[in-house]
């Protein structure tokens, strides 16, 4: 869905975006040692810890790749169509994570599990939304596939072929932004420990807010047969 003419917003909420994930996720891995952003360590934790016979650990990492998958249905139910025509439901399931975020936050300060899952399940919710919008184009909770396109993009350029510029300029705000937000939260956490987790809770809280305000135009809406397949 994202074109050559991608709005200014679309990069500034993929830099906070992103950055809320790499803040999370540092938080989460120094409390709780668990990446809660992407899966693909922590199901080979799953399988890793549950050989070496270590099936409460196993059991931990596999409940955080659930609660992700989680947050993703949830935002399945809250936002039915791939664009922002229904902002509002945007604006909710941001606000949703916001709430998520504070959750984790009183988890964590008390060293409950319920801190770490409920991580995982704003994480899930965050990458679904960002999906819905962008159509796989935009992930702001990992970055291996912005890391693939952005060398994808590297080879062509050095072939001399074609280069969406606009797309490279993306993914290299959204790799920013997850850099500076896991740099920012693990400084923060050795200065203020899990009340961290307050700073991306309220910047998603207020992101949220803010798309709730901003209520499309009612003639930019599309017609009523477009959302037979949302």
């Amino acid at each position: 869905m994202l074109r050559r003419h991608t709005p200014g917003w679309v990069y500034a909420g993929g830099l906070l975006l992103t950055a809320v994930a790499g803040c999370v996720n540092a938080v989460a891995v120094a409390s709780a040692y668990h990446a809660v952003t992407h899966m693909t360590g922590t199901l080979f934790s799953v399988s890793f810890e549950a050989s070496r016979g270590h099936a409460d650990v196993a059991l931990r990492a596999a409940a955080v790749v659930a609660c992700f998958f989680a947050g993703a249905t949830l935002c399945g139910v809250l936002v039915r169509r791939p664009t922002l025509w229904g902002r509002r439901r945007y604006g909710v399931a941001l606000l949703v994570e916001g709430g998520m975020l504070f959750g984790a936050w009183l988890g964590l300060r008390e060293r409950s599990a319920s801190g770490e899952v409920l991580a995982a399940v704003a994480c899930g919710l965050q990458n679904a939304l960002a999906t819905s919008y962008s159509g796989a184009v935009v992930r702001t909770t990992h970055m291996t596939g912005i890391v693939t396109d952005l060398g994808l993009a590297t080879g062509h350029w050095l072939r001399r072929q074609p280069v969406e510029w606009f797309r490279v300029r993306l993914h290299l705000v959204l790799l920013t932004g997850f850099v500076a937000g896991g740099a920012a939260g693990t400084a923060a956490f050795g200065r203020l420990g899990a009340e961290t987790l307050l700073l991306p809770a309220g910047a998603v809280a207020l992101a949220g807010t803010v798309a709730l305000a901003r209520r499309p135009a009612r003639a930019a809406e599309p017609p009523a047969s477009s959302s037979a397949g949302s």
